[in-house]
């Protein structure tokens, strides 16, 4: 059985789109934002390990055309072939379901992805789709799905919808997995791991997940923002971390096999909300003596950044924190459901600055009951936290609020009559139109923030705190990115 998962390399006016282990989509001009696809990796290697004739073929990322896109898949030859897809990319992958089928009807095609979890039933009635997969622990879900078309398993996994006598069924509620020790490590080797990268990371690099799902001390409901199509759509708004031990282990083996230096936690808020967690990590780090081997930077909520755990990271190695910011007003956080304010996370960001780790601020603008002074207050709030004892390596994030179909915010649009004509299309949810009635200019304020970067105190603060060479190929990186980024508004 040969089985390929692909990401077919479709372009819009000479940008990217960012599909690949991306919660927002967006296309850019930036080529400095190439996310390693960790679920379809581990997939991959799960099927690997147990036999199977398998091809990872991200035809975005490695940039090719779809002529040599189509010889690798035909030489290949798949029996199966995966696709990974997003609300604005739906349309185009139908298209590429169909045309697969017309030319080669013998090969089944599978459907993953936050879109087709909201909507499975959906892609069997505009296109020629074998199967959905919905859930986001689908290389689980599918390895199993596998093992028992070969006889391995007794029964169909859960989460899976399939055509029978002309009707779509399905196996049931998708499931999530507590234990995720037992997934093998993911095969660099076999999914391009050194074409991934994003600008604001040492070379080498590589991502892991230590966890799957938005995590809060204390809580078994994690975080539950109201336009986090992951967290509604993919984990049941569960978080579950790997074991410290397990996640020492692989670091170890990245060191060691592949020279990684630099890790980022693609885990939706990392493994930081764990007290307990960064404790015996730090044990584990100590014990294999790994401590200032690599480091390791990591998406984070700012409620998380305490005087214990930021005393704990530094020991570890962390070096940089993506924090959400999001607004800058406290009535927008209620709405959208943070469950954090304002003054917590300027408080808790600029902690975190003291212990000098870099931040990556995230922002977003366009939602519908807020006005130019609710912008403002977002800038100004973005400006003071980037200028606040700036250190080579903080940056931002700006972009438009995406309320995707199926996510709690979508819902709350629909019934308030909050979005624009423009989102009858699933092609316009790519930030180029306003989905959400907006009372501002959202590309003119989306490019004001990127230009953060820009302020002369900003700049001085970065280039006299460069303290390696490393850190020079950074910024240059860094400014290509910003460049496309400004662009892309």
């Amino acid at each position: 059985m040969r089985i390929a998962f692909v990401y077919p390399p479709f372009l819009k006016e000479n940008k990217r789109p960012l599909l690949g282990q991306n919660r927002q989509f967006k296309y850019t001009h930036s080529k400095e934002i190439k996310i390693y696809p960790l679920i379809p990796a581990s997939l991959i290697t799960l099927l690997y390990n147990d036999g199977y004739e398998v091809l990872f073929l991200d035809g975005i990322n490695r940039e090719i055309s779809f002529e040599d896109f189509d010889k690798k898949i035909n030489n290949f030859d798949p029996d199966f072939i995966i696709l990974e897809t997003k609300t604005p990319l739906i349309k185009k992958h139908w298209q590429f379901i169909n045309i697969q089928k017309e030319k080669f009807p013998q090969r089944k095609i599978i459907m993953v992805g936050d879109h087709v979890s909201a909507f499975p039933e959906e892609s069997f009635l505009n296109s020629s789709v074998d199967y959905v997969a919905t859930g986001g622990d689908y290389d689980i879900s599918l390895y199993l799905f596998f093992r028992y078309l070969s006889g391995k398993e007794k029964k169909i996994p859960a989460g899976l919808y399939f055509k029978e006598n002309g009707a779509v069924k399905n196996s049931g509620s998708f499931e999530i997995y507590s234990d995720l020790d037992f997934l093998p490590f993911i095969n660099r080797d076999i999914t391009s791991w050194k074409i991934y990268g994003e600008a604001y990371l040492l070379r080498p690099c590589t991502y892991i997940l230590t966890g799957r799902g938005c995590g809060r001390e204390g809580n078994d409901i994690g975080g539950v923002c109201t336009f986090c199509v992951w967290q509604h759509l993919f984990w049941k708004k569960k978080a579950r971390l790997r074991s410290p031990a397990n996640v020492a282990e692989e670091i170890e083996m990245l060191i060691k096999k592949y020279g990684v230096y630099e890790i980022f936690d693609d885990n939706e808020s990392g493994a930081i909300w764990s007290t307990k967690w960064l404790q015996d990590f730090l044990v584990e780090i100590e014990k294999r003596n790994l401590k200032g081997k690599f480091v390791l930077s990591s998406n984070a909520r700012a409620e998380n950044l305490t005087d214990e755990k930021c005393k704990l990271m530094k020991k570890i190695g962390y070096r940089l924190l993506k924090v959400g910011l999001e607004s800058g007003n406290d009535e927008t956080l209620k709405r959208i459901g943070k469950l954090e304010t304002i003054d917590e996370i300027k408080q808790n960001i600029k902690k975190a600055k003291n212990y000098g780790f870099k931040i990556l601020i995230t922002t977003m603008v366009g939602y519908p009951w807020e006005n130019e002074d609710d912008v403002k207050r977002t800038y100004e709030i973005t400006k003071e936290l980037m200028l606040y004892k700036t250190h080579f390596g903080d940056s931002l994030q700006a972009s438009i609020i995406m309320p995707y179909p199926g996510t709690p915010l979508y819902e709350y649009a629909k019934r308030n009559n909050l979005l624009t004509e423009a989102a009858k299309d699933y092609e316009n949810f790519d930030m180029e139109q306003d989905i959400l009635k907006s009372n501002i200019d959202t590309t003119y304020w989306c490019r004001k923030i990127w230009n953060i970067h820009k302020h002369p105190l900003f700049l001085l603060k970065s280039i006299f705190t460069i303290k390696k060479l490393s850190e020079i190929d950074l910024a240059l990186r860094g400014f290509r990115s910003l460049l496309g980024h400004i662009r892309d508004y």
